[in-house]
């Protein structure tokens, strides 16, 4: 069995012990147990608070000291691939070591098994290049760390053990993992560099979609610092740090500055300037210490050549 121990941060006094726990195991990927996986890790007593069984309502008061017990039937429980099948799809795998590997994901390639998305995702890619992941995270997880969406290009994580999926797990929650995007944004704008400090959460009334919103009516803390890096006429290519993981969070922010970036169906304006068949944001690189040995590591995955066909195009403001 792992264990994770830890004291509620700041931003964690007066939450739910359930949403803590379900928050530090998901990271800023949005990936690990369900809300309901962790009441019932509760409920069945792996979890203590202070020495003593933790109930899910439990709001944190600060100082407590939270110990999760991750029980392996609970948190991977046997069939949670059993209906996902192995596909020998191509795979650019970047890094491989013997308890993690990255792959630098093409866009329009799903990353989960979904409704209208069965096969041919990276989920089953993964199952037929590394059958040991099916157990690691359970949830149709595959070991999978974070999340790219399926048009956003580039490096995601793979965790071929439990153990490492925790570790990588930590370092998100901490923060210290850095992740760097290359976004080509509608626009130019007024500032070189930039935070952007808004909260994010489900649209209410386009259920599919993220918004701006105050945390009062659901929102979520969200933060992604930018920077400019190269200015064209009508369009700037920013390089994007995200601070936190929330759903579609670098493509909300940058429409909520005015700048949606380019080929955006969603966030991006009705008659966009530009067709890509795709949005123009790739997940360049990812800092982080290794499971394995515990040694900083920084991946990097090149710009795929249809978005540097576009950069070519345009024209650099003088």
């Amino acid at each position: 069995m792992e264990r994770l121990e830890f004291s509620p941060a700041d931003v964690e006094i007066g939450e739910r012990l359930d949403k803590v726990i379900t928050d530090r195991l998901a990271g800023p990927g949005g990936l690990g147990l369900s809300r309901v996986r962790v009441q019932q890790l509760i409920k069945e007593g792996f979890v203590a608070v202070n020495g003593r069984a933790g109930k899910p309502a439990y709001r944190l008061e600060g100082g407590e000291q939270v110990v999760v017990t991750l029980e392996s039937s609970i948190i991977a429980p046997p069939d949670a691939n059993a209906n996902v099948q192995p596909e020998a799809l191509p795979l650019d795998v970047i890094y491989d070591d013997p308890v993690m590997a990255a792959i630098n994901k093409p866009a329009g390639m799903v990353v989960h098994p979904a409704v209208g998305h069965p096969s041919g995702t990276l989920v089953n890619a993964i199952l037929a290049r590394w059958p040991q992941v099916a157990q690691v995270g359970g949830d149709e997880r595959a070991g999978i760390v974070h999340r790219l969406d399926k048009d956003t290009s580039g490096v995601i994580l793979i965790a071929k053990t439990e153990a490492a999926r925790l570790k990588l797990m930590a370092q998100f929650a901490a923060r210290t993992v850095q992740k760097r995007y290359l976004a080509l944004v509608e626009g130019v704008p007024e500032t070189q560099s930039g935070q952007i400090e808004a909260p994010i959460g489900r649209d209410p009334d386009r259920r599919k979609q993220m918004a701006v919103m105050p945390s009062n009516r659901g929102g979520r803390e969200a933060v992604s610092l930018y920077r400019v890096l190269t200015l064209y006429e009508g369009f700037a290519l920013l390089e994007v740090f995200p601070k936190t993981g929330r759903t579609h969070q670098i493509r909300v922010h940058l429409a909520f500055i005015g700048h949606p970036i380019v080929g955006d169906s969603v966030y991006g304006p009705r008659k966009p300037r530009m067709k890509l068949g795709r949005h123009f944001l790739h997940a360049e690189s990812i800092s982080l210490r290794t499971p394995l040995d515990d040694q900083h590591l920084t991946l990097h995955a090149p710009l795929p050549v249809e978005l540097q066909a576009v950069l070519d195009r345009l024209t650099p403001q003088a």
